[in-house]
């Protein structure tokens, strides 16, 4: 059923009561919940901030809880017996910044004095948390006859806020570990238990003993469990789309997925929201919140931009997070600054993940966020220049232009940046600066050596650059490289003039010597 007339857009609600009750517009998630619920018991799910999670746990509670009414015309309203309810125990650690594990106690126990009045328990005996915790859920089981539901949200909060000093944030996680360890052995007395979290920690590290944890995470089944689809938002969202271009909603903030290729697609909700309020695209959830530990680990760990967007990994390395070891795949894939495009099995077991941007947004964000790592002062003037050089098909501009760009990055800043040494850092230069910009940019092919290939697409024009570093003099072959690969083949036809530039950069002058041009008229 397409929905006609305009309602409420829910910016910031995670209430499921005010969700339904106060004219909003809802995405009906009950058939996945039905289907979880169905099939187990014990779930961990990740996913990215602002995707819904705390919404989803708050409909779980009141499923369980017997709110019968709010499900009305939903798919789990005729299939759901609400003559039985359950205790629900929800803890969240979304507020504040706790920085010590005392901080830590004191809210957690916060926590379990308000569930325990919520349930109407008696006061407990003097205990230490994993006991006062174990005790909350026993004497709720006998108290309602039946067995509890525990969903915690954040769960991982607490180390993150705290992930660039590794002592605290170590001494943060044994304090959750010491809690999450009750469920373990409380086992008899639940009957439903949901971890969400932006990161996935290692069950040895946060949830020892714990081992019949189900990790949902990329399961193919709930791909769309948290976020908007297509038809979403040309059902659900129907009334706010006129005047607002369809392609251009999927192109900006369309494509996370989780799983393979195959699996539907997802927006954030922050995003289509804010777009839906404001009538005019921005980097919404960007903007939410700053990756500054993310720019300062890959900085430090020589990013070369132009792979971000085809980065090949393996399972492991895609769940390796732990206080001690981040692997940076792991970080953008489960920050939501990566999405997994692509999935390879070539050996039984042993899969292949391919990640990029899962879209517009991200793309240009995060390499607007990463070119002053790079050395790059990309205020508006540089990003008017290029725009102003590329909308004009300016090409002697466009090489004065990327000249002035390399001559200004200091030389302080070199003799001080260990990025600098790298071969890839004049690369990821050349192709940040285009993909801040939000033009079209395809990498061809790419390599740690210095090199990128890359298309760009902008207004009515077509360039192939190919960007290589030389010692010291061009040699002239960069344009022939253009040619032999065969890069300008596949879009001939469309109509677009089409510029092979070779450009050589020099890495004893940090400079390009190279700029070699050569015009296809018909493409």
């Amino acid at each position: 059923m397409t929905h006609l007339e305009r309602q409420k857009l829910p910016i910031g609600v995670q209430t499921f009561s005010d969700m339904r009750e106060g004219n909003y517009y809802y995405v009906d998630k009950t058939l996945l919940l039905h289907r979880l619920i169905d099939e187990g018991k014990y779930y961990f799910l990740s996913r990215p901030r602002r995707f819904g999670k705390s919404l989803l746990l708050d409909t779980l509670r009141c499923l369980f809880e017997g709110r019968e009414e709010l499900f009305e015309g939903l798919y789990i309203h005729d299939k759901w017996g609400w003559q039985t309810t359950h205790p629900v125990i929800r803890l969240s650690f979304a507020d504040g910044v706790m920085q010590s594990r005392e901080a830590l106690d004191v809210r957690i126990r916060d926590q379990l004095r308000i569930q325990r009045e919520r349930l109407d328990l008696a006061e407990p005996y003097p205990s230490d948390i994993a006991g006062e915790f174990s005790a909350l859920i026993r004497e709720a089981h006998q108290h309602f006859g039946e067995r509890v539901v525990v969903l915690i949200d954040e769960y991982d909060k607490p180390i993150l806020d705290n992930i660039l000093n590794a002592e605290r944030a170590r001494e943060l996680r044994e304090g959750l570990k010491n809690l999450y360890s009750v469920l373990k052995d409380a086992d008899p007395h639940l009957r439903f238990v949901l971890l969400t979290g932006v990161s996935k920690f290692s069950k040895v590290s946060l949830f020892s003993g714990l081992n019949n944890l189900n990790d949902i995470t990329l399961d193919t089944p709930y791909a769309t469990i948290c976020g908007y689809t297509d038809d979403d938002i040309d059902r659900v969202f129907a009334p706010e789309l006129p005047g607002l271009d369809r392609k251009d909603i999927q192109r900006w903030y369309n494509g996370y997925r989780w799983g393979g290729q195959d699996v539907t697609a997802v927006y954030n909700p922050f995003d289509v929201l804010l777009l839906f309020q404001k009538r005019q695209f921005g980097p919404y959830w960007f903007e939410s919140a700053t990756p500054t530990f993310l720019v300062d680990l890959l900085k430090a760990r020589g990013v070369f931009t132009p792979a971000l967007d085809r980065l090949e990994t393996e399972a492991s390395l895609l769940n390796r997070f732990d206080v001690d070891d981040i692997a940076s795949e792991a970080l953008l894939f489960q920050t939501g600054y990566l999405t997994i495009k692509a999935v390879e099995e070539p050996l039984l077991g042993y899969r292949l993940y391919t990640l990029g941007f899962p879209n517009q947004e991200v793309e240009v964000s995060l390499n607007q966020a990463l070119l002053p790592a790079l050395g790059v002062a990309h205020s508006p003037r540089e990003r008017k220049s290029l725009f102003t050089h590329l909308r004009a098909h300016d090409l002697k501009g466009l090489e004065a232009h990327l000249k002035a760009l390399y001559a200004g990055l200091p030389h302080d800043w070199y003799r001080n940046n260990p990025i600098a040494q790298y071969e890839g850092h004049y690369a990821s230069v050349f192709y940040s600066h285009f993909a801040a910009l939000g033009v079209g940019v395809i990498v061809e092919d790419a390599s740690h050596h210095g090199r990128v290939d890359m298309a760009v697409e902008a207004f009515g024009h077509r360039y192939l650059f190919e960007f290589k570093v030389v010692e010291q003099l061009p040699d002239g072959r960069a344009l022939e490289q253009i040619k032999a690969r065969g890069y300008a083949d596949k879009y001939r036809g469309e109509g677009w003039p089409i510029h092979l530039i070779g450009v050589e950069f020099s890495r004893e002058q940090r400079q390009i010597v190279g700029f070699e041009i050569e015009t296809l008229s018909d493409a």
